[in-house]
């Protein structure tokens, strides 16, 4: 799917390309937000990290390891909306049958054939995930679902960036933009179908701005012309949905739509957040998706200075409505969903974070919270690179776009599979 400049993205949709780009990628790096400590000292997130012994002479991206104990109280240990409102359960039940269609495709036989890591198989995979649907449908608590994973499976932690444990989270959304499928003088900036001469292309590719121009309408002078899909209102609308790599559209007519992720040109992302760091125009502390917009929404004339320097493009197909897609070809999931490194990570398997996420509390604020999430990891991008990265898909449009665009935590990543005797 993708990476939108909010959401950090990740233009994911085939892996290399998919471009699960993210805003990290997008933004920067931007600072987390504090954390609230969990008591006691053992319950805290250390306790969650790999163990020293384990740090020591470790090369692949993944260390098994028994699952952690949860702490009394602890409720950030637990995954406990699954056990909530009725829709938050079947939306897990749901992504895991995407992964389980996903798992007979000849495309997983692929993927696994020479997957890295020692006693991961698709057909573990599977079973493991079969495994936890059951228990998931028939425990009735956060607490008993837990105890009953620590009888019958293992962890796999990333390593992560610092061979402790330390995965970087930033998250992405699918955006919701007003579009035409006609130019008009409101709608004047286009989005591109893949040519269908593209794999004749000669490569290098043209840059971006090649392409399209500085100021994003001169296609109908190149390769680009008559391969014009949707078209938007504002410069930045279309540069952001090749970033997230998918967007949902509301026409003239009241009817909506959804573009995906389709095809790109050979050129690795740049992020024009750091371009705007880089010259001095916004300091690197502190730096958001709503701090970089609004400093376009005072300086719009700038866009064509910045957009043109990430000479990377990505090409999109109508989907009708479908439901935007990650790079192992199923529907993603709001807050069930992750992108991570493919040629790293077992893809379409369960997993579990634990980072700080922030959510919006009643008052209508932003506030952060460190959770647990049983999550299926079926996307990639092109900013998701290492075993210290992963994407968190939040869902479609303002709410989702505002929670991703500050989304930048330091958490963990573990694989679930049941113990080898199972």
């Amino acid at each position: 799917m993708k990476k939108t400049l909010a959401g950090l993205g990740k233009l994911n949709k085939f892996i290399a390309i998919s471009l699960p780009v993210l805003l990290s990628i997008f933004l920067v790096r931007m600072e987390s937000l504090a954390h609230r400590e969990l008591s006691p000292p053992e319950c805290r997130v250390k306790k969650w990290d790999i163990p020293v012994s384990f740090t020591q002479k470790q090369k692949a991206p993944l260390i098994e390891r028994l699952p952690i104990t949860c702490c009394q109280g602890d409720a950030s240990c637990f995954d406990e909306v699954i056990y909530g409102k009725i829709p938050d359960k079947k939306a897990l039940i749901s992504a895991i049958a995407r992964s389980l269609q996903y798992l007979e495709t000849a495309n997983a036989a692929a993927a696994y054939q020479n997957y890295p890591v020692v006693g991961i198989t698709r057909d573990r995979v599977f079973k493991s995930l079969k495994r936890f649907r059951e228990l998931l449908l028939k425990t009735n608590s956060a607490t008993e679902l837990h105890q009953a994973i620590e009888r019958e499976f293992v962890l796999y932690q990333s390593v992560g960036k610092d061979h402790k444990g330390s995965v970087l989270f930033t998250a992405y959304y699918e955006p919701l933009y007003a579009a035409s499928r006609v130019p008009t003088t409101e709608y004047r900036y286009p989005v591109y179908r893949l040519p269908p001469d593209f794999n004749s292309w000669p490569k290098p590719h043209p840059t971006r701005e090649e392409l399209e121009g500085s100021d994003g309408l001169q296609s109908a002078k190149g390769k680009l012309r008559g391969l014009e899909l949707f078209w938007f209102r504002d410069r930045l609308e279309p540069y952001l949905a090749q970033i997230e790599g998918s967007a949902r559209l509301q026409l003239p007519d009241g009817t909506q739509t959804t573009i995906g992720y389709a095809g790109n040109t050979a050129y690795s992302y740049k992020s024009i957040g750091r371009e705007l760091v880089n010259d001095g125009k916004l300091p690197l502390e502190g730096i958001t998706l709503p701090i970089i917009l609004d400093y376009f929404q005072k300086h719009p004339q700038e866009l064509n200075i910045y957009i043109p320097r990430d000479r990377s493009f990505v090409f999109f197909q109508e989907n009708h409505g479908e439901p935007a897609q990650g790079s192992i070809n199923v529907p993603l999931t709001a807050e069930r969903s992750i992108a991570t490194d493919k040629s790293l990570m077992p893809p379409g398997a369960l997993a579990l974070i634990r980072a700080a996420i922030p959510f919006v509390n009643p008052t209508g604020k932003m506030e952060e919270r460190i959770i647990s999430r049983y999550v299926l990891d079926q996307d990639t991008g092109g900013a998701i690179k290492g075993a210290g990265r992963v994407d968190y898909f939040l869902g479609t449009g303002k709410i989702a776009g505002d929670r991703a665009g500050v989304t930048v935590s330091n958490g963990q990543l573990f694989y679930l599979l049941l113990k080898s005797k199972n």
